[in-house]
């Protein structure tokens, strides 16, 4: 019997969507590989708070039932409102993928479709890390360590995390499907999600022992080894001390030495949480800054410091840190921060074929002389001649890259990126900070610096000059869009450190409508002298900026390039100059740079018209939008 889509209602007399509590008895995986979603799940019903927000408890398949539901999950950035049908797959009368040992509990099913709506299908859900689950229903930044390669501080980065109100789980890694809830012989249990719910210092006969509580929510299956409920490290324990531990026997916590719980467990996992997601007053709160960007394929992907011809082109965003920390967790001065950078839409790329990027990112320090100042993208004389200051610990093709860091206060750009260049793709970049920081996208503002032509009279042009013009323009003494195309063409295709494919029509006009001072619709001798002189000065930057002497510009190279001509613009604009004049292979070669600059100085112009008080905005009625447009 072939699959079907069948409601609740269907499938039993007296459906419940959540019944005695949302634990993980609802969880039960079926024919699809989403363990590590339903890892994730689990460990959402640890915490009713965030559980609630995630599965809004009042729903029913009786009250104001309408054979839907809806779910909130934390989606690139911003919290989205789910809502699906209650139909589920089903073969032979029982639920193809998640269940509940109940039978008749949905809510684990419906959020599972729910999840696999916003990844486009089921099959997008097979292959995934807990981490990823942890952060889609918290709105957080997931750390992961793997204990056996602990960091030395990793305590005290345990016990500030539990300040900050994280959520922090931890697990033993199973070799087979077989150890899947083995019992090892101190009653810990194999492939099970536990949560870390305390660190603290005792003293045992006047030595410092690290513990941390750890908290089973599968039942009372309990650690049986030291500093476990009923062990022989309490009675050396002061009164005092035990006191504040909370120490209570068989209520599903237990206390465990941190060396013992490196040795036992295998992998801790730290889901650092947004301020909005935090509703208790007793804990600290990370300080949170949140940036969208995109990797653009001859514009801004241009790969890792592996490729310096175009790693400058990348996104730059600038952080601002001022206060150390309060409390150190290794003892040294700075301050502590995380950087998460998520590319977007993995999942819903996978069914076109398309694999993730591998994605990394690296920080350095803003020069002191441009601190401060908004209207910088750091280029080739900082990025290439300077070492960065840290880096996220590996490039890597999965959803997030995270890596925690302490530096100094100060000023730092951080430059999400690819691996290789020319990856194109969506990201947002986090960060949070311990204590209050600023942080923002470092981009240009859009001006222009153009020498203004001299005013010259037929006397102040050289007489070669003079008889060339006149043997170009004929017996009228003026060029044409026509006789213009023909004249720019054959100069050019006399060199051969150029590469074009002649100039268009289209950039002969606008070359005539922005030099024809007397509106004839022609270039006299004072207006091609002028061209000749542009011309020159392009020709110069060109040859200049092309680095690999190929005869063209790459695409990377044209912000340098506009900024020599006079011209700052920021990304977008840049973007969209880089769609319009370059080639497949995001190659610009000479006539299009000229179309480009030309097409530039004429804008600025028009805009300089209408905007008299320099307020950079202009108003306009249709007709004066339709004849700029059309000029």
């Amino acid at each position: 019997m072939g699959l079907e889509w069948k409601r609740p209602t269907e499938l039993c007399s007296n459906p419940q969507f959540i019944l005695d509590g949302a634990t993980r008895t609802d969880i039960r995986q079926g024919e699809l590989g989403d363990c590590w979603l339903l890892a994730a799940i689990a460990s959402l019903t640890m915490d009713k708070e965030i559980l609630a927000r995630v599965v809004p408890p009042e729903q029913s398949f009786t009250e104001s039932y309408a054979g839907i539901f809806h779910f909130q999950l934390w989606q690139y950035g911003e919290w989205v409102d789910v809502v699906i049908d209650d139909r589920l797959p089903t073969r032979n009368g029982e639920l193809l993928f998640v269940h509940s040992a109940e039978g008749n509990e949905f809510w684990s099913a419906l959020l599972e479709k729910a999840y696999a709506m916003v990844n486009s299908s089921y099959e997008a859900l097979s292959g995934g890390t807990t981490t990823e689950g942890f952060e889609d229903f918290t709105g957080g930044i997931a750390e992961s360590y793997e204990l056996s390669d602990a960091p030395p501080t990793l305590f005290n980065i345990i016990r500030k995390a539990l300040s900050l109100g994280s959520l922090l789980g931890c697990s033993i890694d199973i070799t087979s499907s077989a150890e899947t809830e083995a019992v090892t012989r101190q009653k810990l249990v194999k492939g099970h999600a536990y949560s870390v719910t305390g660190a603290e210092v005792v003293h045992m006969y006047g030595s410092p022992v690290q513990l941390v509580r750890i908290r089973n929510p599968w039942g009372q299956v309990e650690w049986t080894g030291a500093w476990s409920d009923n062990s022989k490290e309490w009675d050396r324990v002061l009164p005092e001390e035990k006191s504040k531990l909370d120490y209570s026997a068989e209520d599903g916590e237990f206390w465990m030495a941190y060396s013992e719980f490196l040795q036992q467990y295998s992998k801790l996992e730290i889901c650092n949480l947004t301020p909005d997601t935090l509703s208790s007053d007793s804990v600290g709160r990370w300080s949170f800054h949140q940036f969208e960007g995109t990797w653009r394929v001859g514009c801004t992907a241009g790969g890792c410091r592996n490729n310096p011809a175009t790693f400058c082109s990348n996104p730059q965003f600038v952080i601002k840190l001022e206060d150390v920390d309060d409390d150190p967790h290794d003892g040294v001065d700075g301050c502590s921060f995380l950087v998460g950078l998520m590319q977007k839409d993995g999942r819903k790329e996978r069914q076109f074929g398309r694999d993730l990027n591998t994605i990394g990112f690296a920080i350095y320090k803003v020069p002191d002389e441009i601190k401060g100042l908004t209207n910088v993208h750091l280029g080739p004389n900082v990025l290439l001649r300077e070492k960065s200051v840290a880096m996220s610990n590996t490039f890597i093709n999965t959803r997030e890259v995270c890596s925690r860091f302490k530096l100094p206060p100060g000023e730092y750009v951080i430059i999400p990126s690819t691996f290789e260049p020319h990856c194109k793709g969506s990201f947002i970049l986090r960060v949070f900070t311990e204590k209050q920081a600023t942080a923002r996208p470092m981009g240009m503002d859009i001006s222009a610096n153009i020498k203004k032509e001299e005013n010259i009279s037929k006397l102040d042009v050289d007489p070669h000059f003079q008889h060339l013009f006149k043997q170009l323009a004929g017996n009228d003494s003026e060029i044409s869009a026509i006789e213009l195309q023909k004249i720019l063409d054959k100069v050019v295709s006399q060199r051969t450190d150029l590469k074009t494919d002649g100039f268009s029509m289209e950039t002969c006009r606008h070359i005539i409508s922005l030099l024809d001072k007397d509106g004839s619709g022609t270039l006299g001798l004072l207006e091609f002298h002028t061209l000749w002189m542009k011309m020159q000065k392009y020709l110069e930057i060109f040859k200049h900026r092309d680095t690999d002497h190929s005869g063209t510009l790459s695409s990377h190279e044209m912000r340098e390039a506009l900024a020599e001509a006079g011209f700052q613009l920021n990304t977008p604009v840049l973007q969209v100059i880089v769609s319009r004049y370059a080639d497949q292979q995001s190659a610009i070669d000479f006539d299009c740079f000229v179309g480009c600059l030309i097409r530039l100085e004429m804008l600025f112009h028009m805009f300089e018209t209408f905007d008299k008080k320099n307020t950079g905005k202009i108003e306009l009625d249709i007709m004066q939008w339709l004849c700029l447009a059309l000029s």
